[in-house]
This record gives C-alpha cells, sequence and structure tokens, in this order.
C-alpha cells in the first residue's frame, strides 16, 4: 500500500489517544501537520470534517476523517506494512499500572521484555483526572502524569513499548504466538494486562450519538463542554468523580442514580454534597431509557422515576456514562485460558493461567480489587513467577 499525501492531526495536549496515534506516525515516518483543536478556528474546521464529532484525536488522512481510530484502522489507513515477525523473551499485553509495573521488575534482570499496547500508555488510570489514593502522593498525582513516570520508569530500565493491537494468542509449546497488527510475534512467557474498558447501558440513542455528545471518557472530552448543561450516568466512584471534574467546564450536572443511594465511598459523597451541591444535581431512583437528539447532535435523556412510575426528562448537551468495566479479553476466545462468566482471566496462585508461560495480572485477573495500586503490586508478583518460569525453562532445555 502507498503511505497517504496528506495528514491532518486534530488534538490536545492533554489527550492520551493524541499521543497513541503521533507515537504510531512518528515511528514509521508518516508526515503530518498537527492542530490543536483546544484553539477555536481548529476546533470548527475539525467539526466541518468529522461530521460534527465532538471527539479528539480526529485525523484527516488524503481528505477522509477518522474520529480516535483504533490501532489498525489507523495502520490501515496509513498504508503501514504489518507483517513483520519477531521473537521476544517476554511479551506484555497491555501498557497499564500491572504490565509498567512487571516490565520495571523483568528489564531490571535482563530479561528483554516488549510491551504491546492497543490504546493508551497507562490504560484508564492515564485517563483519570486525579488519583488520590496511590501511595506516595499526598496531594495525589493526575492521572497522565502517572502513567507517564512509570512508562519512563520501565523504559529507563530497557523495556520497549510498541502501539498496536493483539488479536489471538497461540500456544505452540515453548513459544507462544500473538498474532497483531505489527504481524506474528513470539515470545517464551507472556503476562496479559490488558484491563478493562467502558460497559455500555445499550439504550436508544447511545450508539447513534456516540461522540455527538455520548462520551465515557471526561478527561477526553469534558473541555468540549464549557458552560453546558451536562446528564452524567451512574452512581459509583467513578460517576461522583467524574462528575466533579465535569464542573470544570459545565454550568450544570444532573447525576442520574438507578439506586436509592449512591455507591461511592464516604469521603467522596461527602464531597460531592458540600463542594459541589450547587453544580451537580443528583436523582436518585432514575433510569435513563432513551438519549434524544436532533440535527445530530443530543438534546435530553429520557428516563422513569421508579418510585412513581412517571417518566422525567432532562434537557443537556452531552451524556457522560459510567456505570462499570468489562474486561478486555475479547481476544482470548477459542484460546485455552479460562475465563470466569463475566470474562475475567482465572489463575492460579503463582498468576499463571491454564496455559504454563502465560500469566494475568490486575484489572483483567477474575478476582482483582480494581485498584492501580493493587495492580502494581500483581505486576511486581507476575514479574516474578515470570523469572521462575523462564529460569525453569533454561533448565529443562540443558539437561
Amino acid at each position: 500500500m502507498n503511505k497517504p499525501e496528506s495528514v491532518v492531526l486534530y488534538g490536545a495536549d492533554w489527550c492520551a489517544d493524541c499521543r497513541r496515534l503521533k507515537y504510531i506516525m512518528d515511528k514509521h515516518g508518516i508526515a503530518y501537520d498537527y492542530k490543536d483543536a483546544d484553539e477555536e478556528a481548529n476546533k470548527t474546521e475539525m467539526l466541518a470534517l468529522n461530521g460534527n464529532q465532538t471527539t479528539i484525536p480526529t485525523i484527516v488522512i488524503d481528505q477522509e476523517a477518522l474520529t480516535n481510530p483504533d490501532n489498525d484502522e489507523l495502520v490501515k489507513a496509513l498504508g503501514i506494512d504489518k507483517t513483520e515477525i519477531s521473537t521476544h523473551t517476554v511479551i506484555m499485553i497491555g501498557a497499564g499500572p500491572a504490565s509498567l509495573t512487571a516490565a520495571i521488575y523483568t528489564t531490571r534482570e535482563d530479561i528483554e521484555t516488549l510491551l504491546f499496547e492497543r490504546g493508551v500508555v497507562g490504560g484508564l488510570a492515564a485517563i483519570t483526572d486525579q488519583i488520590d489514593n496511590y501511595p506516595g502522593f499526598v496531594d495525589g498525582i493526575p492521572g497522565l502524569v502517572l502513567a507517564e513516570e512509570m512508562r519512563k520508569q520501565a523504559e529507563r530500565f530497557g523495556a520497549v513499548i510498541e502501539l498496536g493491537e493483539v488479536n489471538k494468542l497461540h500456544d505452540e509449546g515453548r513459544y507462544k504466538r500473538l498474532e497483531t497488527t505489527s504481524g506474528d510475534m513470539y515470545a517464551k512467557a507472556v503476562l496479559i494486562a490488558t484491563g478493562t474498558d467502558y460497559k455500555k447501558i445499550g439504550v436508544p440513542g447511545e450508539k447513534e450519538y456516540y461522540a455527538r455528545g455520548v462520551h465515557y471518557c471526561a478527561t477526553c472530552d469534558g473541555a468540549f463542554y464549557r458552560d453546558k448543561r451536562l446528564v452524567v450516568v451512574g452512581g459509583g466512584n467513578s460517576a461522583v468523580q467524574e462528575s466533579m471534574f465535569l464542573t470544570k467546564f459545565a454550568s450544570h450536572i444532573e447525576l442520574l442514580v438507578r439506586g436509592n443511594a449512591l455507591r461511592a465511598s464516604e469521603i467522596l459523597q461527602k464531597e460531592l454534597m458540600g463542594k459541589y451541591r450547587d453544580k451537580i444535581t443528583v436523582h436518585f431512583n432514575t433510569s435513563t431509557d432513551e438519549i434524544v437528539g436532533s440535527n445530530g447532535e443530543v438534546t435530553k435523556v429520557i428516563g422513569t422515576d421508579s418510585t412513581n412510575g412517571r417518566k422525567v426528562e432532562f434537557p443537556t448537551d452531552g451524556v457522560f456514562i459510567f456505570v462499570g468495566l468489562l474486561p478486555n479479553t475479547q481476544f482470548l476466545e477459542g484460546s485455552d485460558i479460562e475465563l470466569d462468566q463475566v470474562g475475567f482471566i482465572k489463575t492460579d496462585e503463582r498468576l499463571e493461567t491454564k496455559i504454563p508461560g502465560v500469566f494475568a495480572a490486575g484489572d483483567v485477573r477474575a478476582g482483582a480489587t480494581m485498584q492501580i495500586a493493587s495492580a502494581s503490586g500483581e505486576g511486581a508478583t507476575a514479574a516474578l513467577h515470570i523469572r521462575e518460569y523462564l529460569t525453569d525453562q533454561s533448565k529443562s532445555i540443558a539437561s
């Protein structure tokens, strides 16, 4: 395939996915123009090109606009050759806190390690506005900053991070074969730390207005709603935390909670009801039934008040949905990896799966606590067991 003649990337310095696209294009020598979408003229230009989608990054390749393409879409659109086959000692699928920590441990012991990430380095931690419960940071730390520091530390010891997607995992004895967007890759040991992704609510209008008023990442898309009205759906820690973050931009937020109480931590609830009570109105016992729009833009959310069965409407310019997470394990379908009923990976006490030499750590593992600190701890534990596995394999081959 021929490389494109013209590439324009609309992004922002605070956008983690924008960095992902830049990385891929820089690595493969793709020339591109970069335009800051925070500047009004660039934003207006971008919206005209991508069908009024308020999501970045938007990349225009030879006059065709793609909004936040995944790596496979981007590689195909850019005409990048992906037929290379490579062999590694350890491949870690995912580059969130679990993998980044594990890579620090393996590379410090001179174990060659490649991290393969399909999205943002740092995972969901990187797109979390503020992290207040990671040890060592008295005043908290922005998620993107923590992810960047962990990345730098892993790379300082020799870890290599490549952006792309793993589509299949095969057990071929001594080596594991990974079908990826960069071609087939082989590894003596594999760590699966692909984390989780945002759960959808499955109501009319959610899919139709995605990126045109429906969003799942406050730090990615919140800045597009300065002085606008917003609806946030959810009642857990993420919904409350992201609602408070969105008050930096929105004029007012309606928080729709399906149950009769918030599931968020006490400290977040106190902060919400105190500091943010004038900017966030909480509606308990309220379902989200439909997202309605006009002329390609969201205009309102229709729900039901379960206390009386009456329909309720909330005029809004955008909807942010935070109702939980699902494991990123779709690529394991058909493999010998054992999953639980939701799709999380089952492991033994050594964090090893049913395939010898394939380990799992972090939020994708069944029984994980869904905390950044514990994901990092599991990453360190997995790295030690990977070292033991590789040592045992070397002894077996030598004998």
